[in-house]
């Protein structure tokens, strides 16, 4: 079986939790023996030159927009939902993409049309309809799988989507989506998809419960925790003098916070919380600003944190919490393996991989009570209301004191985690693309 994959997630130089999912599937498909493709949508118009069409993939210096070049655009968006067909990109072997891995995972075939991505999108709000995208002349894949809600279809094939969660319509504070578009594209995905994939039976409920999707034709596949050997099997010894050198933080010494800065991540909370408990061991927290960050981020700003000074040997607030907004994947790891603890409460999420990817490394997870979190976290995790910062104050002090509770707490998380592995995974996928074949 021949099946494609977007990447829409997969080609942002960041990535999300999306681009994890997208190449955790390519990876999972692989392993089940399947041929995996990936439409990309470049800003460069194609070329007869394939060289060049492959660097279109990669390249950090898109063209410049032109007036000519917009009103082109412009006329593409209103006629792409009856005209686009993707170009096959042919591996050269002369682009050098070892340094964006993440965006070029390992494929058998590639496929292009320029911007097909935000010209769906830019139709879909301008006509209310999905757009054609025709992999090749003839259909290139036997499935496409989107990975998020995107209003696009291969009309040739089965197509599946997948929709993690329904944060734009049960959270509407947290995000920037416009919710009405958001509705109506879940809603055509909901009457006109072959499948309807998420990640949790949490997320499986909403889906059926606030849009009314048959039972039948939502699949729960979960999520694959699985990190690099290269990356996990280094010794606790070379993590403690890395963390040393590079941070100068102790092994065990600090508590940890990752993740895109949003709403829906409860950071606010954590950091008053934190601050409120008076622990001594830092707080470091890993990533970059997303969307309506302001009132997470607050108390990072001002007098609050900034001003304090060291007196009498006490650590200034300004050495309690570090920020860093982004950093490598193998340090990041580091970081979450010398962790005391990691920290995230989140008021939802349609899965979580980050507490599995906490509990697979050994380190103990304080989360929440809402959305998915429960039903991934297992009895592994401290699980607390998320809208209480007392109750969040109070397992921050009970992991940061009880080295008991933090051993038991790395034995379930270890156990729970194996069973979200990637064989497990796999498994799932086989069933799903079997009752389309």
């Amino acid at each position: 079986m021949r099946v494609c994959i977007d990447g829409f997630n997969i080609a942002l130089r960041r990535g999300t939790g999306i681009a994890t999912y997208a190449r955790n599937l390519n990876l999972g498909l692989r392993a089940l023996g399947f041929e995996t493709h990936i439409l990309h949508g470049p800003n460069e118009a194609p070329s007869r030159n394939n060289l060049l069409n492959e660097i279109a993939l990669y390249d950090a210096n898109p063209p410049a927009a032109t007036v000519p070049g917009r009103l082109l655009g412009g006329l593409a968006t209103l006629a792409l939902p009856w005209a686009a067909v993707a170009r096959k990109v042919e591996p050269t072997g002369e682009v050098i993409t070892r340094q964006r891995e993440d965006n070029a995972p390992p494929c058998d075939a590639i496929w292009s049309r320029r911007d097909v991505f935000h010209r769906a999108n830019h139709a879909h709000a301008a006509l209310g309809q999905f757009s054609a995208v025709r992999l090749g002349r003839r259909p290139g894949a036997d499935v496409m799988h989107w990975t998020c809600p995107l209003p696009l279809r291969e009309p040739r094939i089965p197509n599946l989507y997948t929709i993690h969660d329904l944060v734009p319509l049960r959270l509407p504070f947290a995000t920037l989506d416009v919710k009405r578009r958001f509705l109506s594209m879940c809603r055509e995905i909901g009457r006109t998809a072959d499948r309807v994939v998420t990640v949790s039976e949490h997320s499986k409920q909403d889906l059926m419960r606030v849009l009314g999707m048959p039972e039948a034709r939502v699949v729960v596949t979960h999520q694959a925790v699985d990190l690099p050997p290269s990356m996990t099997a280094r010794t606790d010894a070379a993590i403690e003098q890395e963390l040393e050198g590079v941070f100068g933080l102790p092994w065990r010494g600090y508590f940890i916070f990752f993740g895109a800065i949003e709403p829906k991540k409860n950071l606010a909370r954590v950091i008053e919380a934190y601050l409120g408990s008076g622990v001594k061991a830092p707080l470091v927290i890993v990533g970059g600003r997303a969307w309506l960050d302001e009132d997470e981020t607050r108390l990072l700003r001002g007098d609050l944190i900034e001003a304090s000074v060291v007196r009498d040997g006490v650590m200034r607030k300004a050495d309690r919490i570090r920020r860093y907004e982004y950093l490598p994947a193998s340090l990041l790891i580091s970081l979450i393996r010398g962790a005391r603890a990691t920290l995230l409460p989140s008021l939802y999420e349609g899965f979580g991989l980050p507490v599995l990817e906490s509990m697979l490394l050994r380190t103990p997870v304080l989360a929440s009570t809402a959305g998915s979190l429960p039903e991934v976290a297992g009895d592994a995790a401290l699980l607390v209301d998320p809208y209480d910062t007392r109750a969040i104050r109070d397992a921050i002090l009970d992991l940061d004191g009880d080295e008991g509770l933090r051993n038991e707490l790395i034995g379930r998380g270890v156990e729970q985690a194996g069973q979200f592995n990637a064989a497990a995974y796999q498994r799932r996928l086989a069933d799903l693309y079997a009752s389309v074949s």
